[in-house]
């Protein structure tokens, strides 16, 4: 990277906001630069999206490439290659970083195809030492796997809560520029005929700082009463394994794990959860981890700061009763 001439950010905006992975990814390209040198730069695309430019700037970008129109919305990878491919041209950066997200993981190899690059999938972390690294989970989360690109740029799509986004400051410059690129009418081979939002009630699983999180270990859809009367007096989200979500259980939209949600709450509540590794590739990141589990040779027993061997029908309820008492 010793040529490097900064970091592109794919950026994504949801509501009217960045997202919180983009400025996350915004936070990771400033600490690139600050050891490898140039600049970072963010792309956004969509309709009004000029309007966040300058959030962009604050949280880190120093140049803001908008490709502003309608018609890139909803979002059709024919639509925004183009945009990503001229922002890549304008930027010559060292390294590309999207979102591990529906848009990201679509849109990363095919751009990395177009540049002639390889690319990382499930990024969860970039460092540098006179040359770039990205790590990934390997082998369904057993192992990871640290890769060193060839060629520049590396393309890299990173996960959810892997990195820190830094503190906006408003008084940040920087600058915009304008994409040239938009999509031609007949260019979309797909056509979005409607989306549906999973409907989220109180604090984002993603964004919680406290997740309680059941498994197959809950007997049923009924154990998971409970895990939300839990996570309501902690103010956190209720989240669940993968077999609990096959199960039926619980809403796949909860679902923590490699192919799930990736989470790092200051804390951690396990709750009838063995802790297979792809659901630790979800999880590693918790701050303080509380196990409530009847198997001591439990995974999540092993890897929990604390632990309580137990049947959790006998535990929750006077949890849940102290708990309240402590809050009022």
């Amino acid at each position: 990277m010793a040529d490097a001439q900064g970091v592109l950010v794919v950026g994504e905006v949801a509501d009217g906001n960045l997202t919180g992975l983009t400025t996350e990814l915004l936070g990771a390209g400033r600490r690139l630069v600050e050891k490898a040198g140039g600049k970072v730069g963010c792309l956004l695309v969509g309709a009004a999206v000029s309007g966040v430019a300058n959030d962009a700037i604050a949280y880190g970008a120093d140049v803001v490439y908008v490709a502003e129109d309608g018609a890139f919305e909803p979002y059709a990878a024919e639509a925004w290659l183009p945009a990503a491919q001229e922002a890549a041209a304008k930027a010559s950066p060292a390294a590309v970083l999207l979102g591990q997200t529906s848009i990201g993981r679509d849109l990363a190899p095919r751009l990395a195809f177009r540049l002639g690059v390889g690319v990382s999938m499930d990024t969860v972390a970039i460092e540098y030492d006179s040359k770039l690294h990205f790590t990934r989970a390997a082998y369904g989360g057993n192992a990871r796997a640290q890769l060193a690109p060839k060629s520049l740029p590396a393309v890299a799509t990173v996960k959810g809560k892997s990195q820190d986004p830094l503190e906006p400051d408003s008084g940040r410059g920087g600058t915009v520029e304008h994409i040239a690129a938009r999509p031609a009418a007949d260019q979309a081979r797909v056509k979005v005929l409607g989306q549906e939002k999973a409907k989220v009630e109180g604090v984002r699983l993603e964004d919680a700082d406290v997740v309680v999180t059941g498994g197959r270990g809950l007997g049923g859809p009924e154990g998971f009463q409970a895990l939300e009367e839990l996570a309501a007096v902690l103010g956190g989200a209720v989240g669940a394994s993968r077999a609990a979500c096959d199960l039926g259980w619980y809403p796949p939209s909860a679902q923590v794990g490699l192919t799930g949600v990736t989470v790092s709450p200051t804390l951690y509540v396990a709750v009838a959860v063995s802790g297979a590794s792809q659901h630790m590739a979800g999880m590693s990141g918790s701050k303080n981890i509380v196990a409530i589990n009847k198997d001591p040779e439990a995974n999540m027993v092993k890897a929990a700061r604390f632990a309580v061997v137990a049947d959790f029908k006998q535990v929750l309820p006077s949890l849940i009763e102290e708990l309240r008492k402590l809050r009022a």
